[in-house]
């Protein structure tokens, strides 16, 4: 599949312990499977839960760029966390970025003890949308509920990349690469996960509001 835009520039986004590490792994060794130059860099916060949890990764046909994407300069964000994706968009977007999102918040410690407050979902939504080209909102926490294992949302969120035909890698190529990486008990619901993610991308609509 060709590559529209060189480098192409995503970045997954989302807090500590939601899996964005396996996710970033499995795309780009996806990417480069598919036969591109691929590099990857990730920035961390906080290991506990609120921590931020960033990786860049750089796609291109022939050349091998730095790792971390310049400010501005995303072309995809794959967003596990609202608050978090607004808070790289306003870093890392543009007006032509587009943008995958789990809307499910993970408080940090600071809402869960009181001291602070988390905004309205629907009021960051709308402010995403706001800054960028198209915004697709899938409840891949839900999906991966239904599926029996809530932390399987992240690999939802690759299916749903995989489906959105924002990347230039075919989806037999993703189902190669995950066994390679994902093994034991956790292969089977993994491979579930991405394929739901996969279809139900291809039905929803960029998010729109009034």
């Amino acid at each position: 599949m060709p590559i529209e835009k060189d480098p192409l520039n995503l970045i997954i986004a989302g807090v500590g312990g939601q899996g964005n590490v396996l996710a970033s792994q499995i795309v780009a060794n996806t990417a480069i499977g598919a036969g591109y130059q691929v590099t990857m860099g990730e920035t961390y916060g906080a290991t506990q839960r609120g921590g931020a949890v960033m990786s860049h990764i750089r796609i291109s046909r022939e050349t091998q760029y730095g790792p971390v994407i310049p400010e501005g300069k995303a072309d995809i964000i794959v967003g596990l966390e609202p608050v978090e994706t607004l808070r790289v968009i306003g870093d890392f977007g543009n007006p032509g970025t587009k943008v995958i999102l789990n809307p499910r918040p993970n408080y940090p410690i600071g809402v869960l003890s009181g001291e602070a407050q988390y905004p309205p979902v629907e009021e960051v939504l709308k402010a995403i949308a706001g800054l960028v080209d198209s915004l697709q909102v899938i409840e891949a926490t839900k999906i991966a509920e239904k599926l029996g294992e809530m932390m399987a949302a992240n690999i939802v969120m690759v299916g749903a990349l995989a489906g959105s035909g924002l990347i230039p890698v075919k989806v037999e190529t993703f189902e190669t690469v995950i066994p390679e990486i994902v093994s034991g008990v956790n292969l089977e619901l993994n491979l579930k996960a991405f394929k739901t993610g996969l279809k139900e991308i291809r039905s929803i609509k960029p998010y729109t509001h009034s």
